[in-house]
């Protein structure tokens, strides 16, 4: 017992220590997805917050962080900016429509959400093949990367222009600084959080030595905000009279929530499977599902933008010890309270510091082993990683990895189509047996057909499946009108070891099909796909 509250002891101070680093990384992070969003940085603050908080609750990864992400900002840069453009066409003007529908789709995308873990949508998530994830955390390591060299620029004049001697080299020395104490220091003691220990050592060598280097608080203010400061957030009251409950508004909102919900999804669900291999663990994707969306109609109802699983700042938080719901609640309470009580200090922590855990985080994500295996996996394979490593720091998450699917299917169905095979004997009695090896569905319907010659086989032929596997309805097709063709040159054809379930739906297709099936004791059990699936 007593080693038991020990044990609950270290990993309550671990969750708590790496929710603390995580709050600090999470701060310019979500300012700057509010920037690319075109919204105050208030509105992606109170999102980490909120998402953050609900979905460590309640969410089906513990320790899996999430916040305001660049994945879903993007998408809502044209939303906001097509919402202002009809708040202003309005018979009174609007200024700042745009907002009001930003929160609105996000309700509905969380909505859509919600139902996607109520129908338990969330266990698809293990058909995304072994390429397919590696593509993805090699193309996010890429995307976090880039996302990060806008922070080695200055705004001089209105213009973005990259940092150039001094301050550069300041800027690459202090960054080098944290990187180094975040690799160094876990050899020394593991006790100690590297990632928080880097940020307050390259934060005090700045504010003490009054070096001349952008802070949270510069960060804020050149993207046009006003500081972190703020209240607590309020519930959005003006949703209900200032957007018109019509089919125009339901047109331009639904599109734009169905992609944010499947991109939300799609980028939790991998990052609760990433984390299940790094922790040993298993999350529960529809769990993670209905979390997400009760967080993100939370979210829209009481002024955030939204968000999802934050990859970068879940291996921040794993990687520092955090494994519980502790260390989300922490991260999700301590950001809250920057925004309220701490705004000065924060602002005063150097974007270095930050940037420097954000290029430990890409390192630490990418698969250095896919290096090692190009050569070594089937050529399809590697041309999946490669393409969705691309189509992710390209395009975004959702295409990159629905992409990627589609193409392994391809592949496989490719794969599958071209094993079937009809060995050909016969009987003493003359009969010509068909014994067929391999799957027969969509893609191998044609090679299996091509396997009979109808018009010089004998009187009598039979057909044995017992080595293979009719997989759906164009399976049980194939057959049917195979059957048709032999009997239309006024041949006797039988169907031997077709499981039960075929059996109905030929018997369903066509009633006479009764005549030529033979049952037997070791028919195989299997389901048609079409007909009945179960996916535990």
């Amino acid at each position: 017992m007593v080693d038991y509250f020990k044990k609950k002891a270290v990993n309550s101070k671990d969750d708590i220590l790496s929710g603390l680093t995580v709050a600090l990384a999470l701060v310019p992070e979500a300012v700057a997805f509010s920037f690319v969003a075109g919204v105050d940085p208030l509105v992606g603050l109170y999102a980490a917050f909120m998402i953050g908080l609900i979905t460590s609750v309640f969410g089906g990864r513990p320790g899996m962080i999430s916040g305001a992400t660049g994945s879903m900002a993007v998408v809502l840069v044209s939303l906001v900016k097509e919402g202002n453009q009809m708040g202003m066409s309005m018979a009174i003007p609007v200024e700042n429509m745009g907002l009001n529908y930003l929160f609105a789709t996000i309700i509905l995308a969380g909505a859509i959400q919600f139902l996607a873990g109520v129908f338990r949508f969330g266990k698809f998530v293990r058909l995304i093949p072994h390429p397919v994830m590696m593509g993805f955390v090699n193309g996010l390591a890429i995307v976090i990367f880039l996302s990060q060299l806008s922070m080695f620029t200055e705004n001089i004049g209105g213009a973005s222009t990259f940092l150039h001697d001094s301050k550069l080299y300041t800027m690459i020395g202090l960054v080098g600084l944290t990187m180094a104490i975040m690799y160094f220091l876990p050899k020394l003691t593991t006790k100690i959080p590297a990632a928080l220990t880097g940020i307050l050592v390259v934060s005090a060598i700045v504010i003490f030595g009054q070096l001349d280097v952008s802070t949270v608080g510069s960060f804020i203010r050149d993207g046009g905000g006003t500081g972190l400061k703020g209240g607590l957030p309020s519930f959005q009251t003006q949703l209900f009279h200032m957007i018109p409950l019509n089919w125009s508004s339901i047109k331009f909102i639904l599109p734009y929530a169905a992609i944010l919900a499947a991109i939300g999804l799609i980028e939790s669900l991998m990052t609760l499977n990433l984390l299940d291999e790094i922790t040993k663990s298993r999350g529960n994707g529809n769990r993670e599902c209905m979390a997400q969306g009760a967080a993100n109609i939370v979210t829209g109802f009481f002024g955030g933008m939204g968000g999802c699983a934050m990859i970068g700042q879940s291996l921040i938080n794993v990687n520092s010890g955090g494994r519980g719901r502790l260390s989300g609640v922490v991260a999700a309470i301590t950001l809250l309270i920057f925004v309220l009580f701490a705004a000065p200090f924060i602002e005063m922590v150097p974007i270095a510091a930050l940037v420097g855990v954000m290029f430990m985080v890409v390192i630490g994500t990418f698969a250095w082993s896919s290096f090692g295996i190009l050569h070594k996996i089937p050529k399809s394979d590697a041309f999946v990683l490669i393409l969705v490593s691309g189509l992710t720091v390209v395009f975004d998450l959702a295409i990159a990895v629905l992409v990627g699917v589609i193409v392994s299917a391809l592949v496989f169905s490719w794969e599958n189509a071209r094993r079937i095979r009809a060995r050909k004997t016969f009987r003493s009695d003359g009969t010509k047996i068909y014994e067929i090896w391999g799957p027969l569905f969509f893609g191998s319907i044609t090679t299996f057909s091509n396997k009979f010659d109808v018009e010089n086989d004998p009187v009598s032929v039979e057909i044995d499946f017992i080595e293979s596997r009719v997989s759906d309805h164009s399976g049980i097709e194939a057959i049917r009108n195979l059957v048709q063709k032999y009997e239309s040159e006024g041949k006797v054809i039988k169907l031997k070891h077709l499981s039960e379930d075929c059996i109905k739906l030929l018997q369903r297709a066509d009633d006479h099909l009764k005549t030529v099936i033979i049952r037997d004791i070791d028919d195989p059990r299997y389901y048609v796909v079409t007909d009945k699936m179960k996916i535990e």
